[in-house]
């Protein structure tokens, strides 16, 4: 069974009854997502996995898999390169994400299907449901909520979400 939240322009998150706010893609909602737009793409994007930071939250309860990132861990942002949208192990020499990184944002992260199947150059990458910062700015195109809100819906079965205009 699909447990998909619907996200909107509005910067809610809407799951089994319950609203979150939540912040977008600084670029909006488009359905021409584009490499560095800083939009959040429309569609249903799957929830493929969870990763988390073990060394400072408990392993999170969720119905995908979950594995901790590592200090190593990166995701390729760089359209020109073959790992394009994908996770990568640090040192890389294409332009890239850092997944452990100093700041919060990323101690959970939920790896979202976005031009994964196949993958298109050019069409965004590293689109994820991670951590809000305090003041709920916008993201580069991710969706992101607070950290109890996060882990309330992994537990409570999310699977996908939903992102209309």
């Amino acid at each position: 069974m699909r447990a998909a939240a619907l996200v909107g322009a509005d910067g809610l998150l809407r799951f089994q009854g319950v609203i979150y706010r939540c912040a977008i893609g600084k670029g909006g909602i488009r359905a021409d997502k584009r490499e560095g737009d800083g939009a959040t793409p429309i569609g249903l994007l799957p929830l493929r996995r969870v990763l988390y930071r073990a060394d400072r939250l408990a392993r999170p309860r969720a119905t995908v898999p979950v594995a901790p990132v590592a200090p190593d861990d990166g995701w390729c942002d760089d359209p020109a390169h073959a790992d394009y949208n994908a996770p990568i192990r640090l040192p890389h020499p294409a332009r890239h994400e850092e997944l452990w990184r100093d700041d919060a944002i990323y101690d959970v992260i939920g790896v979202l299907g976005w031009n994964d199947a196949p993958v298109m150059r050019g069409r965004g990458s590293a689109i994820f449901l991670h951590l809000a910062r305090p003041d709920f700015r916008p993201t580069e195109g991710c969706i992101a909520l607070e950290q109890r809100d996060l882990l309330r819906v992994l537990a409570d079965g999310l699977t996908a979400i939903d992102v209309m205009a």
